[in-house]
């Protein structure tokens, strides 16, 4: 069983959910997909059913279209490195193309259907989605069903499934179109699709990455910081001022970085010459 609730609270706050279509409750679950759902302040589950299965309303394989690939930019929603699950850290891919990984797949539906995945979105049971512990969100992933040959296209945007034996939670609506949805598991291998996400989206949208690193009231102690960071680093080490009520922050930053995985190489040197703690920002037309 998965735990993906305990992913979303570590790895986002909450967002709204937008209407979907209302989705009824078939009385068999999917294997294997069933999670403890957290409770609400007055003690309710945040679900509206306490076992995972399949809408009333089945689907026909041969209409269910892929995910169509495109590049995106690579948020810090969903992207938090390391995160921890259940006492166990897990740690994002920093090098995430030509990735492949052969094991089980599992899916989600009705249960987490109109609740809000890793990065935010909405999950529907009927997109071609999926779950991942380790790889970028979002991204997207070409899944092949090794009992039977079938293929699928799903764009990754949820943490999971915390199932040691399984290496990817689909959507209903993937498992359909693989051929699985009434085993509730299969043998799979997943490849990344690589969309080439550098510098712009397929919208134009531009991106820079940074590694921020420290922030301050005093313009002294960040030029002091960013002096000591620029003598070790061969990176731009940079200061980003906002002001605020007539109160300047100053942010040391180093960066840019063209695209997440340069980003996150980045910081393996940067862990090696400074004792401090980074995180990742994102620089964009909405951000």
């Amino acid at each position: 069983m998965i735990y993906r609730a305990l992913a979303v609270a570590v790895l986002m706050a909450a967002a709204a959910c937008a209407p979907l279509p209302q989705v009824e409750q078939a009385g068999t679950p999917s294997a294997g997909t069933s999670k403890k759902a957290p409770a609400t302040a007055h003690g309710k589950s945040r679900y509206q059913f306490d076992k995972d299965g399949a809408p009333l309303q089945k689907l026909d394989p041969n209409t269910i279209v892929d995910a169509q690939p495109r590049p995106e930019i690579l948020r810090v929603a969903g992207n938090i490195s390391p995160y921890t699950v259940n006492g166990t850290e897990y740690r994002l891919l920093e090098q995430y193309r030509g990735f492949k990984e052969r094991g089980t797949a599992s899916w989600y539906g009705t249960k987490f259907h109109g609740h809000s995945t890793s990065n935010g979105e909405t999950y529907s049971l009927y997109e071609m989605s999926a779950a991942h512990r380790t790889l970028p969100i979002p991204i997207y992933v070409k899944v092949t069903n090794l009992d039977n040959g079938r293929t699928a296209i799903v764009r990754v945007n949820d943490r999971g499934p915390f199932h040691s034996d399984r290496i990817i939670d689909l959507s209903y609506a993937a498992a359909v179109k693989l051929g699985y949805a009434d085993r509730g598991t299969a043998r799979v291998e997943i490849e990344v699709i690589d969309t080439d996400n550098t510098h712009a989206t397929a919208s134009g949208e531009t991106a820079r990455y940074y590694l921020q690193v420290a922030a301050f009231t005093q313009l002294a102690a960040a030029n002091a910081l960013q002096q000591q960071l620029s003598a070790d680093l061969s990176y731009p080490v940079v200061i980003a001022t906002s002001v605020k009520s007539r109160s300047a922050m100053h942010r040391v930053r180093v960066g840019p970085f063209v695209d997440y995985s340069s980003a996150q190489a980045a910081k393996k040197v940067l862990q090696e010459q400074w004792s401090g703690e980074s995180h990742l920002v994102v620089e964009a037309g909405d951000s």
